[in-house]
């Protein structure tokens, strides 16, 4: 027999099917191997089976060894494999590697065993304890005991009785051993009982919409509280009843805990998770729980759309908007997509969630493409949170230089004097964003990106966000000498330290990526706030969205208008969806929620939609922009990045690359609304030069595409990096 292998090398140059030969009746289309490949034996993939080779039988050589008896990937998978690869532009290797655990690839993680003792079928305990001498204490006792309890651990009962003990009735034959898989269960302690909820009339419309729609994909438009998340469950439980299984994705980490809790109460181990958090060996256990089908319920984040299970019924994609579900990295896939070609695939319904869809999903919704759910009350029929501003300009006219303005102290003080809990969000980890000298001037900037360093006054460290380099706080300017070194900005930290000033009796937690550096980071930080042990909680984005606190009655959002400034076409929506998702916290029990929103910007129409949770004017504007600015969705925004240690070499290729792509945009002109080259934002990362090709072409013309990345790959060698972005969330 002969199989068709794809290697595990990433190399656009090993990019083939490999044939070789094989003996082994288990290997089948999926397996993974172990094959020869030059000097060395490497990792492959099966993709296919024969009985004639398409070449001389003398010269294939012959598979090594099977790497395990279950087939890793599916058909289904592999499927999957050609519209990444297609549709991603990357090798089969690449986007074969979405599929498996990376340590189980590398071969450094495998199944855990415990040694389980019993006594051997047959044995007389009281006859055996006669023969042994009576200063056998440990080993009569062992018997006993095992008389009793039928079969222990190993491991336990050598620290009981003693090792020499076990191993001695072991060689007498008096017990044996057995060896039983431990899974290695991540977030053991997540558990909850299963409340018994009665589906409004609009939640159980919702659930029967998704089921009885001839469309593949529902979005379900639901203002925050609304109880999106209980028609999850619903739906699960229904695919779940036919013998199906499901996908359920959150945008952040730190959600998957809280969700997790919820499909255990309902689902019990048939929910598995999956995470880039996990350890090596949790992720590998939970990994194969799905693909043995164990668990028929994959829960993470974006990477969990990869999930190995077969039979699918169900995706569900809560907060779809986030920009967490575009990967930034090679392959540069959308979840969503990826999510619809495995819906139609195994002709599975895709839900999609959100208070504030993308302007993109919505549109399609509005055209019909998708079925349109909307749940526009909370489920508690309590008000949306008031949404009060507090213009900074007038602030830093009255002397006021404190992260907060008058009215969000006086709202945090008549919180806490009522025994309630507060949010304070802003985008900005550390403690200050800057370090300024007020000398000369000069901005502390990272050695190999082109971008300030952050104060991290906990470790006083400098600290690159993008490439994480990090540096000792300086005492004096590195470029004057000056000792005058003045903060600029204001991070989270710093706002944690201003708050126990103001507050000192008040408990307070902070939940960014510095305090979440572990799996369980997340968890006891929302565990320990969801058990009233904290009055205050301070954070980034992690923060904004999914959490359910009912003792939470005020929202404080510092920097309101941070991010409508970045140079990209989605600022403004991505604001109205941040500011929108942050307020949604407050008020979600009895209490009525307020909201106050600090901005230099209030006359900003972004902010005022905002306020209002007018999603609808909102997306009226945003959608009237983009068609007179020709920006997604009525077409698509294709980069060519082009990045190089050597600035020169760098520089060289995108002349080239633009003179090539500059053929294609004169005789397809009409394909085209934008074409141009010049500088990347950030013209230095990680060591690395950057410069860019830009251009706007029609949506969804693939044959365009195809020709684009054809004529720019060529470039692509050791040293200068070119790589095809289309619609990336993040062109800095």
């Amino acid at each position: 027999m002969f199989a068709d292998v794809i290697v595990d090398i990433n190399n656009v140059e090993v990019d083939k099917i490999f044939e070789y030969s094989y003996s082994d009746t288990a290997i089948t289309i999926g397996s993974r191997v172990a094959v020869p490949f030059g000097k060395k034996i490497i990792e492959g993939i099966v993709i296919s089976t024969h009985e004639q080779s398409n070449y001389d039988p003398n010269k294939i050589r012959e598979i090594d060894r099977l790497l395990e008896q279950t087939p890793a990937l599916t058909q289904e998978t592999l499927a999957l494999m050609d519209y990444v690869c297609k549709t991603c532009y990357v090798t089969r290797a690449s986007a074969l590697r979405l599929f498996l655990p990376s340590e189980m690839r590398k071969g450094k993680v495998k199944e855990q065993f415990f040694r389980l003792v019993s006594i051997v079928d047959g044995v007389n305990v009281e006859k055996v304890v006669q023969s042994l001498r009576k200063s056998a204490v440990k080993q009569i006792q062992l018997l006993h005991f095992l008389q009793e309890n039928n079969r222990a651990n190993f491991t336990d009962l050598a620290q009981e009785f003693g090792n020499s003990a076990v191993n001695s009735l072991i060689e007498k034959g008096y017990l044996k051993i057995n060896l039983e898989q431990k899974f290695r269960s991540p977030y053991k302690d997540v558990n909850a009982l299963d409340k018994q909820v009665c589906l409004t009339e609009k939640q159980l419309l919702a659930v029967d919409s998704v089921c009885k729609t001839d469309k593949t994909v529902s979005l379900i438009f639901g203002v925050t509280g609304s109880g999106k998340t209980e028609v999850y469950l619903n739906l699960i439980n229904k695919v779940i009843s036919q013998g199906k299984t499901a996908i359920l994705l959150v945008p952040e980490i730190s959600l998957t805990p809280q969700m997790l809790k919820q499909l255990r109460a309902r689902f019990g181990d048939n929910a598995a998770i999956l995470h880039s958090g996990l350890s090596a060996g949790e992720r590998f256990d939970e990994w194969w729980r799905l693909r043995n089908g164990d668990a028929k319920i994959a829960i993470g984040a974006r990477s969990a759309i990869f999930a190995p299970i077969e039979n699918l019924g169900l995706i569900i994609i809560d907060e779809e908007h986030d920009g967490s579900y575009t990967s930034e990295s090679s392959p540069r896939y959308s979840t969503v997509d990826v999510a619809k070609f495995r819906a139609e695939k195994n002709g599975a319904k895709l839900v999609l969630g959100s208070a504030t869809p993308s302007v993109e999903s919505f549109n399609n919704a509005l055209n019909g493409e998708y079925n349109l759910i909307e749940l526009p009350d909370r489920i508690n029929k309590r008000p949306l949170p008031n949404v009060e501003i507090a213009d900074m300009r007038k602030e830093v006219r009255r002397g006021n230089n404190s992260p907060f303005s008058s009215i969000l102290k006086e709202e945090l003080e008549d919180c806490l004097n009522k025994g309630n809990q507060a949010i304070i969000f802003l985008n900005q980890r550390g403690y200050s964003k800057t370090v300024i000298c007020t000398e000369c001037g000069h901005v502390q900037k990272c050695e190999s990106c082109d971008v300030s360093l952050t104060y991290h006054r906990e470790d006083e460290s400098l600290l690159c966000h993008y490439c994480g380099a990090k540096y000792k706080m300086i005492d004096a300017c590195t470029e004057c000498g000056s000792p005058f070194i003045r903060y600029g900005g204001t991070g989270t930290e710093r706002v944690v330290d201003e708050l126990k000033k103001l507050y000192p009796s008040a408990k307070i937690l902070r939940m960014d990526r510095d305090t979440t550096q572990n799996k369980e980071g997340h968890f006891k930080i929302l565990s320990k706030f969801s058990a009233r042990e904290a009055d205050i909680l301070v954070g980034t984005q992690m923060i904004a969205k999914g959490h359910d606190f009912p003792f939470v009655t005020l929202v404080g959002i510092l920097d309101a208008d941070m991010s409508l400034h970045f140079s990209d076409f989605r600022s403004g929506e991505r604001t109205f969806q941040l500011l929108t998702q942050v307020a949604g916290r407050s008020g979600r029990a009895e209490q009525a929620g307020k909201v106050v929103l600090q901005t230099y910007s209030p006359e900003n129409p972004i902010l005022k939609y905002a306020i209002k949770y007018d999603y609808l004017n909102f997306f009226k504007q945003e959608i009237s922009i983009r068609k007179a600015t020709a920006f997604p969705p009525f077409t698509d925004v294709v980069r060519v990045l082009i990045t190089c240690e050597d600035d020169e070499k760098a520089l060289l290729a995108t002349k080239a690359i633009y003179d090539e792509l500059n053929l294609i945009y004169t005789e397809k002109r009409d394909k085209f609304r934008f074409f141009g080259s010049m500088k990347a934002p950030l013209k230095r990362l990680q060591g690395k030069f950057r410069y860019q090709v830009l251009m706007r072409v029609n949506a969804n013309d693939r044959a365009l595409l195809d020709k684009v990345f054809y004529t720019v790959d060529k470039y692509n060698n050791r040293t200068v990096f070119v790589s095809l972005e289309i619609n990336s969330n993040n062109l800095t």
